[in-house]
């Protein structure tokens, strides 16, 4: 038995040195690659910065990658250390741009350590990782994210002011080299002109005042080409949905947009989408900081979903997207996650008031009832329209009164925001309107608007409330209360209203008997509550006694929560990181689909945001 163990352990080994020889399994050299690429990054920019580093043995490991040439110049190495950080990302990301310039840069760093230092060991470890990359091209495939020239500005913002704090690094690094005393200020003035390639007001003596010109100049370099070329490279257009996708978007609504309350909000035409292969059904999305958010079910014929959805996962692994949901119902989240293997977790619930059901009387609707009959007291009167039963001129103060209304700067919303009122092809949608005279407002007597999107032929979806700041207290609570008693009349069966993010834990954490992690749960929500809407949005949605409808969040690992959250944050408009377009010309047509990155945010709604 002894022997047959032996044997076994004669024969690992082998296997063990086949598993080296190997090298990485294919799916994990991306990660790798840009991991080194980033450490040896770091070590070459403290290389080009601290003389004592760049003499210590642990820069040897910087010969690794390219850009590291010794003792040619510290400049050399500190913008090789900023492009191998720049370059890491996008080797993680599997982008095959970034493969390309990997596999030029090493054999020119190869050359150069072995043309300047005569290192053969960093020109073969350069070339070892040459062909790494060259075995493996196949796990470097996807394609370059959608862009435009208004990154240019943006890198050169991002890039100079990193160039500034690098260079005060490099100024400030040689204290027994300096000639006197110099400020802060003139530490900064000596960055900006080394920048430009002109001598700055600090001194230094022997050979270190070459060493740091040439160091900020290389930088001011770097940051000038990077920038040129993002401002003349072809711009990739942005996806818009085109008069084509919306009209077959349309026809699925038509057939089967009862089924979801989220399924008109697809028609914004600032999302891409991709169709199942039958045509029956469509994913509608946007991209976000490498996330590719998806919001509510997919459109469509429910058994045409999985091939919708293995488009949209294909978009995805196309482009080494984050393929993400935000806001699907619990059918749709058992669809996404049986087709991809995606994980869900409950986000919230949306507020859903049956017509049938609703009324004013009974002592829960106390507060509500006793709101609305004061407000109309004080001689207010609504209104419960049809879009298409609306003049053109009541149409243009409804629009300019609720872009007037808007209570931020940042146009807000994605999942559940149309981002328009009154287009031709929403006559079905419904606006509620308050009024009461007021000859100083510039809006007539209008007061209040709430408008809602078709949800079937028998439902509606709330998409904004916006209301006079002037006006009294208590405009949206009137405003839903009239549409829902105008709601037969309509045909309208079901409303559904807002949507109460992580809802379950804050009606469970205000009970009798919760737990003491529930409570702090709670507190936690109540606290950032003060900047989203989390719990006003729950008390006010349960003022209506609605039913709750669960939704989900759909991910791949949950290490993506955060960076999905922060897309998600981005979609919505709370947190808006494009740069001001001052000249750029409004769309009037909508170009072709090539990808889906969209730079704009959504429209703002007071009440309604996911």
């Amino acid at each position: 038995m002894s022997v047959t163990v032996d044997g076994d352990k004669s024969r690992s080994v082998p296997d063990r040195v086949r598993r080296i020889l190997r090298g990485p399994r294919p799916e994990k050299v991306p990660s790798l690659v840009g991991t080194a690429c980033t450490l040896i990054g770091l070590i070459d920019i403290a290389a080009g910065v601290f003389p004592r580093f760049r003499a210590s043995r642990m820069h040897a490991v910087a010969e690794v990658l390219p850009g590291t040439l010794g003792p040619l110049s510290a400049a050399l190495s500190l913008s090789a250390g900023v492009l191998l950080l720049l370059l890491a990302h996008g080797l993680k990301r599997h982008k095959r741009r970034a493969w390309r310039a990997a596999v030029i840069l090493l054999p020119l760093g190869a050359a150069a350590q072995f043309v300047w230092r005569h290192s053969v060991l960093g020109a073969l470890l350069s070339l070892a990782l040459l062909a790494l990359l060259l075995r493996h091209r196949g796990e470097f495939a996807a394609l370059p994210d959608p862009r435009s020239r208004w990154k240019a500005l943006a890198n050169f913002v991002v890039m100079g002011a990193g160039s500034i704090a690098l260079g005060l690094v490099v100024v400030s690094a040689h204290p027994r080299r300096v000639i006197g005393n110099p400020s802060l200020t003139d530490r900064l003035e000596h960055v900006l002109y080394g920048l430009f390639g002109f001598e700055g007001p600090v001194g230094y003596t022997g050979n270190v005042d070459w060493t740091v010109g040439y160091s900020l100049g290389a930088l001011g370099m770097l940051t000038a080409l990077t920038t040129i070329y993002l401002a003349f490279r072809p711009e990739h257009p942005a996806a818009r949905l085109t008069e084509d996708d919306e009209s077959r978007l349309r026809a699925l609504l038509d057939k089967h947009g009862g089924r979801d309350s989220l399924g008109h909000f697809a028609l914004r035409r600032d999302k891409g989408v991709v169709f199942s292969p039958s045509g029956k059904a469509a994913v509608c999305y946007r991209v976000v900081s490498g996330v590719m958010l998806a919001s509510g079910d997919p459109i469509g014929d429910v058994e045409a979903w999985p091939g919708a959805i293995e488009r949209f996962m294909d978009e995805a692994k196309a482009h080494s997207w984050t393929p993400a949901v935000m806001g699907c119902s619990e059918t749709g989240g058992e669809v996404w996650t049986r087709e991809t293997g995606l994980d869900a977790l409950e986000l919230g619930d949306e507020a859903v008031v049956d017509v049938a059901d609703f009324s004013l009387s009974g002592r829960a609707m106390r507060n509500v009832r006793q709101m609305v009959k004061r407000i109309e007291r004080n001689g207010y009167t609504t209104e419960v329209r049809r879009v298409r039963d609306l003049s053109d001129g009541e149409l243009e103060r409804v629009r300019r009164a609720a872009a007037d209304w808007r209570g931020t700067d940042t146009e807000r919303g994605f999942s559940m925001a149309l981002g328009r009122i009154g287009d031709p092809g929403d006559g079905e949608a419904v606006i509620a309107t308050a009024h009461k005279d007021d000859p100083d407002s510039p809006y007539g007597d209008l007061k209040a608007i709430i408008h809602f999107v078709p949800w079937g032929t028998d439902g509606m979806s709330l998409e904004l409330m916006r209301r006079d700041r002037s006006a009294d207290p208590g405009m949206n609570e009137l405003l839903i209360v009239a549409a829902l008693q105008e709601s037969p009349r309509l045909g309208i069966e079901r409303v559904s209203l807002n949507f109460a993010m992580f809802r379950a834990a804050l009606a469970r954490g205000e009970k009798i008997g919760a737990g003491p992690v529930l409570r702090l749960w709670r507190g936690l929500l109540v606290f950032l509550s003060r900047w989203f809407q989390i719990e006003s949005l729950y008390k006010f949605n349960a003022k209506f006694r609605p039913r709750w409808e669960p939704r989900f969040v759909v991910y791949r690992k949950s290490r993506d929560l955060p960076r999905i959250g922060f897309a998600a944050m981005q979609a919505e408009g709370f947190v808006n990181l494009e740069l001001p377009r001052p000249f750029a010309r409004r769309r009037t047509t909508a170009t072709a689909r090539a990808c889906a990155h969209i730079g704009r945010t959504g429209d703002n709604h007071e009440v309604r945001a996911a």
